[in-house]
């Protein structure tokens, strides 16, 4: 099963290849899915940032390297603990601004990689 290409971003606003549900404000993506990224579910904020809990869905999937899009102005931070916790899980993670991070996404899509996704579209 592959991971599903993301077809357009703007601010505030992302699509997702192939998916009913496919508008998304901030979104995580699989091999195979995808879903909105709703921070209220672990208490995200700017700062400190993306969480384990935020992330653990994602990395469940299967996925070899997942991209954490920081935002579009990179407001958005990522814990030590998170980025402990992917390697944990020999997991490669890469943390860019969010058309850089998507742009990355979708190439390695492109490779067939298991790729997964955190796309956070404002600031």
């Amino acid at each position: 099963m592959s991971s599903p290409e993301v077809v357009s971003l703007s601010w505030g606003h992302m699509e997702v290849k192939g998916v009913s549900s496919s508008s998304y404000k901030d979104c995580k993506v699989w091999p195979g899915g995808s879903r909105a990224w709703d921070w209220r579910e672990t208490g995200t904020n700017h700062r400190p940032g993306v969480q384990p809990a935020d992330v653990e869905e994602v990395v469940s999937r299967g996925v070899d390297t997942l991209v954490i899009g920081s935002g579009m102005n990179q407001a958005l931070q990522v814990q030590t603990s998170t980025l402990d916790f992917l390697r944990q899980k020999g997991v490669v993670v890469k943390v860019l601004q969010t058309e850089k991070a998507v742009a990355e996404y979708n190439n390695l899509v492109g490779r067939g990689a298991r790729v997964g996704g955190v796309f956070h579209s404002t600031c």
